[in-house]
């Protein structure tokens, strides 16, 4: 196949190409056009039909397109004029058949018999005549068949003049034809028959054809179809038309030079193939091999049958308008069944017309909405046209839900804008813009019927809106009816009369299908708006406030809204007065300032709370700026003198400012209230020698002012951590004073005041740290002091008695607790103690005896000594066990009690008493055998008291040897020691020995024969 058969069609014409992609003109659903090829020479067969092609003339077009009408009669004047007989073929003609044989029959028997006179009278024998009778019969049998011959002709004559004879050539009826052929007795497979036949169904078929440039009409199917049936002509032989058509055009294409004649030729061939397709039927596939002859695909038909079906099948939409009937939707069911068209597709341009209807009112809804001189009959235009939308979509949804639907056309249902023109985001707002008129006249009657609810639902789905979008544009002009009707009846007095005024609001919802909690924000919206209105001269005065009052009761307000409208609007306006009042700074804050104050602390009838709330929130954001410089400074000194005037801020502005949004009067000094649980606490530190000089004494508090307000902390912007570090910071500063650096990088104290302590009460107060923080926060202070004392003091670990009265004299100094002072001092001694118990056990210098010393002594080894070196300290014990010599292992002391002073675990200690006993088993034997050979009979005796106790351990299984001798010497050695009878009897398991042997030895040992000299003993190798 080609592949340029797959391409569009070059700007410049091809002589290669037949089909290419058709003009803007053409349907944009064909973007591939056929592109046969003249076929090769061998399927030209000889004696095929000859075509006499006459261009088909140009009918309107646009008459063509308004509506498919009746079938038009074809000009007769395309088969030519009539034909003219010959003599002879006027001969054959004139003799009916039976004659014409019988003539035939006479002929040739009256020339045989003047042949035989003659050659009998000339050659004067009977041979002379018989010859002359066979010369005279051959030349009539001649002259017989060249008159039969015309007989074809002659029919064929007959029968184009007979078809050429009617005005409209789609009357001509199949018996007249057959009449001719019975007439003359030819067969429609004679040559000059069937080519009249061939010539006759080509002319009729290339006049049905309209022009390339004119679209099907739909009639042309059906008179082929009844043409090709009243000829009479084979399925074969019409289909070698149709390729003779296809063929033709082909030239015609080559012969034209013309772009626009070339592309009109192309689609002349896709409507050959599509009408071929439907007249052929399935038998088209295998009748018609376009693929073969003009080498295209199967896709390339299928695009030029699906183009011309769906321009037949949009003629018939044409006809469909918004008053469409049953009867029309089957008729288009059964029109694009005739014209081969999917399913799919067919749905496509049924919904595709039904949307371009609807379009059309919204562009003449649209047109009047924007149009500038619009008035009250153009919205009810508008109107009057999205009424027919919605009509039209419930006579659609209704067909979809009829009985008979399977029988109609596709794609009846609901319509959608969404893929036509007004899909897209530059028309959406052309649609929210219908879509909001159309809602604002549903609220005409001031109320919203179901029907209307229905219909604006329905719309939104046509529309194609969002469902967020829909609610956001029916909320806004519910909302505004809404307020139309509540401002008409509260100023008319309905809501005054209302008994309930709830249930009165909840019917004006009801009525407008509007959610009572968006209600309930207009009415806070409202209550705000008279609010700020009332409030922009700094008060409210009692006018306002009743009125405000009415307002809260015919709304039904609640009163955390009425609260937090307050605490916002009047909240802003006494923000900006307690700014003011803390921006005029210690020296600034003045009568004046007070009077604003409490001006606006009374004016704006804010709670205490609010007003509190308020004051608190500018006043942390000043203390969080003091210690956000604190933080920056560069040394203790600056950062101490920050929170100095933090704690000024606080005593001479926020204290002042507290009392006038109270409006407290002056009142003389009045002693601190401190919690008394927090002077219980403190009460237990007393001994803290920094902590007992925040406290003044009563000399000091009779010169202090007012205290400081304790109302306003910053407990909730800090940190527990960062509270106690910046409380911290300043108790370093009060302990070591003002630092000045003199030259060489020294340093020295030259201010220092012991009332710098009450400051730092009043910093853990504005910090909000409890009484138990501020304790935690010295005693940490003296116990790192004492710890850094003690450290040298015991810096070898040893506790002397000089040296806890010396640590007594450091306690006393720091007034650290002696509960806390003792805890610093065991850690210390016991983290020196860990270290020396360490070395000593890796060391081997301790074992499982000094621990239990160690225990009973209190002293918590685990914490000392690591699990890996008690592990080791335990594996170490059971070897010594295993090598003693005694003989002896005790399970419980092995298996319970030392794992236990160890704090290992007993399944573990098994394990590797087992694992030690296997080993030690026959390393013991070896042993006793090398001790053996080196006379060394109290080695071997504790060698193989050693195998016992590992026995004992893990019972074993008699051991090997390469020398029975040897284990008899062994056995020998250990009766002479005169063990017990239990060990004497497993040491021979052990050794293998038999029961008799061991009889023998026994017996010898009984006598006294055996070599039992101290001095010299003979051992046997």
């Amino acid at each position: 196949m080609e592949t340029s058969l797959l391409i569009p069609t070059p700007s410049f014409p091809s002589r290669r190409l037949l089909f290419s992609p058709s003009a803007p003109s053409s349907s944009p659903s064909s973007p591939f056009r056929l592109l046969p090829r003249l076929p090769p020479r061998r399927f030209r067969r000889h004696g095929r039909c000859r075509l006499s092609l006459p261009r088909c003339s140009v009918s309107d077009t646009a008459a063509a397109a308004s509506a498919p009408a009746a079938s038009p009669a074809v000009d007769p004047s395309v088969f030519g004029g009539p034909k003219e007989l010959s003599g002879p073929q006027a001969l054959v003609c004139s003799l009916p058949p039976p004659a014409r044989m019988a003539s035939s029959a006479v002929l040739a028997a009256a020339a045989m018999a003047a042949g035989f006179g003659l050659g009998l009278r000339v050659g004067g024998s009977k041979v002379a005549g018989i010859g002359g009778a066979a010369v005279l019969g051959v030349a009539s049998g001649a002259a017989v068949y060249a008159l039969n011959s015309k007989v074809p002709e002659v029919a064929a004559i007959n029968l184009h003049n007979l078809v050429a004879g009617y005005d409209d050539p789609t009357e001509l009826r199949k018996d007249e034809v057959a009449a001719i052929v019975e007439k003359y007795g030819v067969s429609k497979q004679d040559d000059a028959f069937k080519a009249e036949l061939c010539d006759l169904y080509s002319r009729f078929v290339s006049s049905v054809l309209p022009p390339g440039s004119e679209n099907l009409e739909g009639y042309e199917v059906e008179m082929i179809i009844r043409f090709k049936e009243a000829l009479g002509i084979d399925d074969p032989d019409a289909a070698s038309v149709h390729v003779e058509i296809g063929r033709h055009i082909y030239r015609q294409r080559l012969e034209t030079g013309d772009r626009e004649a070339d592309i009109e030729q192309r689609r002349a061939f896709q409507k050959l193939i599509y009408v071929s397709a439907l007249v052929f039927g399935e038998a088209s596939k295998f009748l018609l091999p376009w693929k073969r002859l003009f080498n295209v695909t199967d896709s390339q038909i299928e695009i030029a049958i699906r183009d011309n079906a769906q321009k037949l099948y949009a003629s018939k939409l044409k006809l469909i308008g918004r008053d469409i009937e049953v009867k029309q939707l089957i008729e288009l069911r059964e029109s694009q069944l005739l014209y081969r068209l999917s399913d799919q597709i067919a749905g496509e341009m049924f919904r595709e017309h039904t949307r371009e209807l609807v379009e059309k009112n919204i562009s003449t809804a649209l047109s009047i909405l924007k149009s500038r001189a619009k008035a009250r009959m153009g919205t009810l235009q508008v109107i009057e046209e999205l009424e027919k939308v919605l009509a039209f979509n419930n006579l659609l949804t209704s067909l979809s839900k009829h009985s008979d639907s399977g029988q109609f056309a596709q794609g009846v249902g609901p319509v959608s804008l969404i893929g036509g023109e007004f899909d897209g985001d530059r028309k959406i707002d052309d649609l929210k813009l219908l879509y909001r008129t159309y809602a604002e006249e549903s609220f005409s009657s001031g109320c919203l019927q179901e029907e209307k609810l229905t219909a604006l639902s329905q719309l939104r789905n046509i529309f194609g809106l969002g469902k967020r979008e829909a609610e956001n544009i029916m909320l806004d002009v519910t909302s505004r009816v809404y307020r139309r009707r509540l401002s008409r009846a509260f100023s008319g007095g309905d809501l005054d009369a209302a008994p309930s005024k709830a249930a009165f609001l909840q019917n004006l919802c009801e009525e407008l299908h509007f959610d009572p909690n968006i209600a309930s924000k207009i009415h806070e919206e409202i209550y705000r708006q008279k609010l700020q209105q009332f409030v922009e001269d700094g008060e409210l005065s009692e006018e306002e406030v009743a009125s405000l009052q009415r307002y809260r009761v015919l709304l039904c307000i609640h009163h955390e809204t009425i609260d937090a409208a307050h605490a916002d609007i009047c909240g802003r306006l006494f923000e900006k007065v307690v700014k003011d009042a803390i921006a005029s700074g210690v020296e600034g804050y003045d009568a004046e300032v007070r009077s604003s104050v409490r001006k606006a602390s009374k004016g704006l009838r804010l709670t205490t709370d609010a007003a509190m709330a308020i004051a608190s929130k500018a006043v942390r954001r000043v203390f969080m700026t003091y210690i956000q410089r604190s933080k920056g400074a560069g040394n203790r000194t600056e950062a101490a003198r920050e929170l100095k005037k933090m704690i000024a801020f606080n005593a001479l502005v926020v204290t002042e400012l507290i009392s006038d949004i109270k409006g407290e009067p002056a009142a003389p000094a009045e002693p601190i209230d401190v919690d008394s649980k927090q002077i219980d606490e403190e009460d237990e530190w007393e001994s803290l020698q920094t902590l007992r000089k925040t406290h003044p004494s009563k000399e000091l508090e009779a010169k202090l002012t007012k205290p400081a307000q304790t109302e306003i902390t910053l407990k909730d912007d800090l940190p527990e951590r960062d509270r106690a570090e910046i409380y911290r910071t300043y108790l370093l500063f009060c302990i070591t004073g003002e630092v000045t650096t003199v030259p060489f990088g020294a340093q020295i104290a030259t201010k220092k005041d012991n009332s710098e302590f009450l400051l730092l009460n009043q910093l853990g107060r504005i910090l909000g740290m409890t009484g138990k923080e501020t304790v935690e926060v010295h005693r940490n202070f003296a116990e790192q002091a004492f710890m850094k004392q003690a450290e040298v003091i015991l810096a070898d670990g040893q506790l002397t008695k000089a040296r806890i009265e010396q640590l007594n004299e450091v306690q006393k100094q720091v007034g650290l607790p002696a509960e806390y002072a003792q805890k610093v001092i065991k850690n210390i001694t016991t983290t020196k103690m860990a270290a020396a118990i360490e070395t000593a056990v890796s060391q081997g210098r301790i074992g499982i005896q000094q621990v239990r010393e160690l225990k009973e002594a209190n002293i918590d080894l685990d914490s000392m000594i690591s699990e890996r070196l008690r592990e080791s300290l335990f594996r170490k014990t059971v070897e010594e066990i295993f090598s003693s010599g005694t003989g002896v292992f005790n399970e419980a002391e092995v298996y319970e009690k030392i794992p236990s002073d160890l704090s290992i675990d007993a399944d573990k200690a098994k394990g590797i008493v087992k694992e030690l006993a296997k080993t030690r088993l026959s390393n013991s034997l070896v042993q006793a055998v090398a001790l053996l050979r080196q006379r060394n009979r109290d080695g071997v005796i504790s060698s193989l008291n050693d195998m016992l106790a590992c026995d004992m351990a893990v019972p074993a299984e008699p051991l090997s040897w390469s020398s029975p001798e040897e284990l008899a010497d062994l056995y020998c050695i250990y009766l002479k020691s005169i063990p017990k009878p239990e060990k004497l009897t497993r040491l021979q398991h052990l050794l293998g020995i038999s029961d008799s042997t061991a009889a023998i030895l026994r017996d010898t040992a009984e006598r006294g024969a055996l070599p039992i000299g101290d001095e010299e003993e003979e051992f046997v190798f």
